[in-house]
């Protein structure tokens, strides 16, 4: 299993990647305090190191997790601290160097599929501790991953040094801030470790995220990610339903420990990230992370649909009624109505609203289609354990009722998108990973009989 260009920094894909325990922090601690160590493996859950550098049912660290780039795959790298295969030679400065600048200790140019963009701002304290981790609290794994190998002109690594030159910044050299200004800890942790602008913000014609910090607007204004809509973070009262705008710091908090709260349940690129990343986080950083996003004005995203709120829709009363029902109205009874209500607005926590829901009104309908056809799955986090699951009915479902279907949800209880094709149904479908589903198997009684028969 591959990932896309675009979701390199997200963490592994939502539906099919195992869960990843990081490993438990080795005993022979050399040099480096325990403290130390302990915070560095803080510091990596908050970057999220192991999402990139670990491959399917792979030693985390251990490299090898495909990346598919408009160039060709690229392949993650060992960071465990193997001298052979890792980076166990590596100097601190060296490390922060290639965190920071993208350069390795060889003095050759990085892939910007590795953020560094966004880690040009970890502080040296935190380089410090995360050095201080990878070296003495993982064990080293001698395993070579595969090599990328771009063709011409792309495996040229020289070139990326004019890429950087145009689209990063310096290193930082400020502190990284405390918990006694929770705003500029949280800008700290989304624009650096957190990265989070490496998804949620649209990338230009080199593939570059078009802005690093909140100086620009269209930071964190939302983006798509090879068919999922990754919405605007930006969560300052504006459009109703786009992005975050219409949720409290607490509902933020909520959504990033646990991957639910009353307005969503994660599904897609983020879910990965909320299990092994945010879910890890303190309470005071998570605090501080919503504080700084309540910060940014919302803004119209060219990604996703308005939602509005004061459309006079006569759905609940279409499908309470039960009467001339579209094919997407009565499918929609015979699947979803059980879980999300003819109102449209599921149970908190649990079943999420469809009313003004980012996914079901962005540009790009395939991660809707997605989740029609293979279903999603909530994660397990320390905060909520449970794993609740939505099956998915390709198994059942034609691509004219997968779009009929689809097309009732973007346009009932005021949601405005666009209606879905059939053919844009068959495109999802074909890429879909028998890994990746949550389809409830067809019962063989049930089966629809072979024509031979």
């Amino acid at each position: 299993m591959s990932r896309s260009w675009s979701q390199v920094s997200v963490g592994m894909l939502a539906m099919g990647l195992v869960s990843v325990a990081l490993p438990a922090v080795a005993q022979e601690h050399g040099s480096s305090d325990d403290a130390q160590i302990e915070r560095g493996a803080y510091l990596a859950r908050a970057g999220d190191c192991v999402a990139c550098h670990t491959a399917p049912g792979g030693t985390p660290f251990a490299g090898g997790l495909a990346i598919d780039s408009p160039f060709g795959a690229i392949y993650s790298t060992n960071i465990t601290p193997d001298k052979d295969h890792g980076i166990g030679n590596y100097s601190r400065d060296q490390f922060a160097a290639a965190v920071r600048q993208g350069v390795r200790a060889d003095g050759a140019n990085l892939y910007p599929a590795m953020p560094y963009p966004a880690y040009a701002k970890v502080s040296d304290e935190d380089i410090d501790a995360l050095y201080a981790y990878f070296m003495h609290g993982v064990e080293p794994v001698s395993e070579q991953p595969t090599k990328t190998d771009l063709s011409f002109p792309f495996n040229q690594r020289w070139g990326i040094a004019l890429w950087d030159w145009f689209f990063t910044d310096e290193p930082t050299t400020a502190a990284a801030p405390g918990g006694e200004d929770p705003v500029a800890r949280g800008r700290y942790l989304v624009e650096g470790l957190g990265h989070c602008g490496s998804c949620h913000t649209p990338r230009g014609l080199a593939y570059q995220s078009k802005a690093l910090d909140d100086s620009d607007s269209d930071f964190l204004s939302g983006a798509n990610l090879n068919g999922w809509l990754a919405p605007a973070l930006r969560g300052g009262d504006g459009v109703a339903g786009m992005g975050i705008s219409d949720w409290s710091e607490e509902e933020i908090v909520e959504y990033l420990a646990t991957g639910r709260n009353a307005h969503a349940a994660v599904g897609g690129e983020m879910t990965s990230v909320i299990e092994h990343s945010t879910s890890h986080l303190s309470d005071d950083d998570l605090q501080a992370i919503a504080a700084y996003l309540k910060t940014l004005p919302s803004v119209e995203s060219d990604t996703q649909h308005a939602f509005d709120a004061t459309a006079d829709s006569d759905t609940e009363r279409q499908l309470t009624g039960a009467t001339d029902l579209s094919e997407g109205a009565e499918l929609y009874l015979n699947s979803c109505n059980a879980c999300h209500f003819a109102n449209g607005k599921g149970a908190p926590r649990v079943f999420p609203s469809l009313v003004g829901n980012s996914l079901i009104n962005a540009d790009d309908p395939s991660g809707l289609i997605h989740t029609i056809l293979a279903g999603a799955e909530l994660p397990s986090t320390p905060k909520a354990p449970e794993r609740l699951m939505m099956p998915g009915f390709a198994w059942r479902m034609s691509d004219e009722e997968v779009a009929n279907l689809a097309t009732f949800l973007r346009q009932g209880w005021g949601n405005q998108a666009p209606g879905v094709s059939a053919d844009q149904v068959a495109a999802v479908r074909s890429e879909l990973d028998p890994e990746e589903t949550h389809s409830s198997q067809p019962d063989p009684v049930y089966a629809e009989p072979n024509a031979s028969e």
